[in-house]
């Protein structure tokens, strides 16, 4: 497979830069827009693999969208037109966590037989609590009691709904996913989850807040308890916000090679995870402003450790983990076990990679510790994981000789990445 050389930057950068729409809001936005009333428009949706794999499988499933606009930002402007959901279907999910996690209660809506598969490693990761959920809901799933992909979602037309008990710990996603379609069910859904805290509820925000946008209301009856009415879905004509997680590398690029970086369209107010990026970098060593133009990071190369728990933004923890390797004191990241289950076992692959760049770095029960220590360059692995890719990345800014092994795995979230990373380092002083 190829390597991709990492530029080493030769002095501090200056830029301004666009990142593509939220991945997250893009697919929330799919399948609120697929199970409305009425057509929508959505502006801004990210044109990614994980996008596309969410649109194919509700086209699969009879929605017609239709793309009215591109953009040179990796974004698209697409019409969504609601219809008669039908199978048979056979749905691809890829290594896309909210397409594997939000659509089969969408298929349990459709008459007839929608089969799920994905990517070898998607057929690791937990889909039991879908699984098991739909079938306490009264769908049939055909999944050889293994809970896991592939399976096959049996649909009668209609969710009954009701009363649902989960286990969310390893996934938010297992909650939005039911919320998402709850309003389509015949009874409405109440949720309650049991177990360890879960992990990104600001995430669970979000779903919360867009089904609010078009007309659903979330009842809490309690920190780990949501009901839904059945209701109608109304249509939203839909601005879909820059992805702030995906802005990460960028503003940490700041950082490591000293400068600064401007992220255009930085909301004032979000539920995006990745606006913690203010607090973090500048804990970590970062001046950091939001303005009329953006969010701007500025750095001077010096970078410090930090403890932090991290179960709300568990997917800035790559980057930060970059960050950390790079150093002048140590840092530990808690709170973050769930990272084991998503596109690989990251903290598994934060501290091979660290180690193998000459690092120090170990797991812990529900996290990674990390001391600085010489880097040299070697190859990175990135495991099909698209944010060990831009990890290796940012620590290749500062050490020479790092090769990145399928940097093409970035197009999962953020298209273009090698040119967009490659122009940034260029602007270095």
């Amino acid at each position: 497979m190829r390597q991709w050389p990492a530029p080493v930057a030769s002095g501090p950068v200056d830029a301004t830069i666009t990142v593509p729409g939220s991945k997250s809001a893009s697919n929330r936005a799919l399948i609120l827009a697929a199970l409305a009333e009425g057509p929508s428009t959505l502006t801004g949706l990210l044109d990614a693999r994980d996008t596309r794999l969410m649109a194919e499988g509700l086209r699969a499933l009879g929605v017609e969208i239709d793309v009215i606009a591109t953009s040179d930002t990796g974004n698209v402007d697409v019409a969504v037109q609601p219809h008669f959901l039908r199978g048979p279907a056979s749905i691809d999910v890829g290594l896309a966590g909210t397409v594997m996690r939000f659509l089969p209660p969408v298929a349990a809506l459709a008459h007839g037989e929608i089969s799920f598969d994905g990517d070898e490693h998607a057929r690791r990761r937990p889909m039991a609590t879908v699984v098991e959920s739909l079938k306490e809901l009264g769908v049939e799933v055909r999944d050889r009691n293994r809970g896991l992909l592939p399976f096959m979602v049996v649909g009668r037309g209609e969710v009954r709904g009701g009363e649902v008990t989960v286990d969310a710990s390893k996934s938010s996603q297992f909650i939005s996913g039911l919320l998402l379609s709850a309003p389509r069910f015949a009874a409405g859904l109440t949720v309650h989850h049991v177990g360890d805290p879960i992990p990104s509820m600001p995430h669970i925000d979000m779903t919360i807040a867009m089904l609010q946008e078009h007309g659903v209301h979330v009842f809490r009856a309690g920190p780990n308890v949501w009901h839904v009415d059945p209701h109608g879905i109304a249509p939203v004509d839909r601005v879909i916000e820059p992805d702030l997680s995906n802005a990460a590398p960028f503003l940490a690029a700041a950082m490591v090679a000293g400068g600064s970086v401007t992220v255009r369209e930085w909301p004032q107010s979000t539920t995006q995870p990745g606006d913690a990026l203010r607090d973090l970098l500048h804990r970590m060593g970062a001046q950091v402003s939001l303005g009329a133009d953006g969010l701007t990071a500025t750095g001077d190369c010096t970078l410090h450790g930090i403890d932090v728990d991290l179960r709300e933004v568990g997917e800035l923890a790559p980057c930060l983990a970059a960050l950390a390797a790079l150093a002048d004191s140590p840092s530990t990241f808690t709170g973050i076990a769930h990272l084991r289950g998503h596109e690989t076992d990251r903290l598994a692959a934060l501290v091979t990679e660290i180690t193998r760049l000459g690092g120090r770095a170990h797991e812990l029960p529900d996290g990674i510790a990390i001391e600085p220590a010489p880097l040299h360059g070697s190859h990175v692995e990135t495991y099909g994981d698209h944010r060990m890719a831009t990890f290796g990345a940012i620590i290749g800014l500062r050490v020479p000789g790092i090769t990145i092994e399928n940097i093409e795995t970035t197009a999962k979230t953020l298209p273009n990445f090698a040119e967009l990373w490659t122009s940034l380092v260029t602007s270095a002083a």
